[in-house]
């Protein structure tokens, strides 16, 4: 975690407004209210259109779970989120993924992966680096994924790159169930 205390303290559930009750009806995440959701009810407006988007890239997207989370823990771990990627190793692991190829989106593309998920790995640090995926990158994952698939990817990223800068701003820290790095 790069802070040790919150910048924006998390709001307490019992003094919500009947509003961010109903804004955050859903949000309960093994057995409660998470951080992230506890923070930005500081935020209600900004909260009710982001939690829009992110759902259609959590819930609705057309990347497969797995994939979807190789490339959320990438970003998590190139932004240095210990918050974003805590969450995501336990999502990642309810995806599919195993202790050894978590500990492998650390490494990067030149761990044992698929050439396919090598090409998830390399999009996502090319799209940290250089807000680009390069030609022969893109070419690549063309051979498996359609177009929407392509836009969903990119929009993963920006979501989960944007979600990690807030995090990290913020100083939102670990719930008492989820480890950091």
């Amino acid at each position: 975690m790069r802070l040790t205390k919150p910048r924006i303290e998390p709001s307490n559930e019992a003094d919500w407004s009947e509003s961010q009750k109903k804004t955050f009806a859903g949000q309960e995440m093994r057995g409660s209210v998470q951080n992230i959701f506890r923070t930005l009810a500081n935020h209600e407006k900004l909260a009710k259109r982001w939690l829009v988007f992110g759902n259609h890239i959590l819930s609705k997207s057309t990347l497969d779970p797995r994939q979807r989370e190789i490339a959320i823990l990438r970003i998590g771990w190139l932004c240095q989120s210990g918050y974003e990627w805590g969450q995501h190793v336990v999502i990642g692991k309810n995806c599919g993924l195993n202790d050894e190829e978590i500990a492998n989106i650390k490494i990067g593309a030149e761990a044992n992966w698929s050439d396919h998920e090598a090409l998830i790995i390399r999009a996502v640090d090319e799209l940290h680096s250089d807000a680009f995926i390069s030609d022969e990158t893109w070419a690549g994952l063309s051979k498996t994924y359609d177009q929407q698939q392509m836009m969903d990817l990119v929009f993963t990223c920006g979501q989960y790159n944007m979600v990690s800068m807030a995090l990290n701003s913020f100083g939102v820290q670990l719930d008492d169930d989820i480890e950091g790095f």
